[in-house]
């Protein structure tokens, strides 16, 4: 699992037709700053990702890759390599707050 950033989201009208009713959105990951370790930051990559909890544009969410990413009841039957399995409130790294979303002051 990782966390990342909503960034965009994508349409294909062509695709199989299980995938037909599923968003699908854009998210680059985030990871703990190496130096200061009191922050997320970008990591210059970009994934697509199918959004099964309504995820907004600059959101946080938590994401599963893989596999596993076809073991939720909603994606059971998709062929899916990625899909947001929960929206990020916060991060806390030994006992500091490193991020809080603006929706949960």
């Amino acid at each position: 699992m990782f966390i990342a950033r909503v960034t965009g989201s994508m349409v294909a009208t062509q695709k199989v037709a299980s995938m037909t009713g599923h968003k699908l959105l854009i998210v680059e990951p985030y990871r703990v700053d190496d130096k200061a370790k009191d922050r997320l930051v970008p990591t210059g990559r970009t994934f697509v990702v199918v959004d099964t909890l309504g995820a907004g544009q600059g959101e946080m969410v938590l994401v599963c890759q893989g596999s596993s990413a076809r073991l939720t009841p909603e994606t059971d039957k998709l062929p899916i390599d990625a899909v947001v399995i929960g929206l990020v409130d916060s991060v806390d790294l030994g006992g500091s707050v490193i991020f809080r979303s603006s929706e949960n002051p």
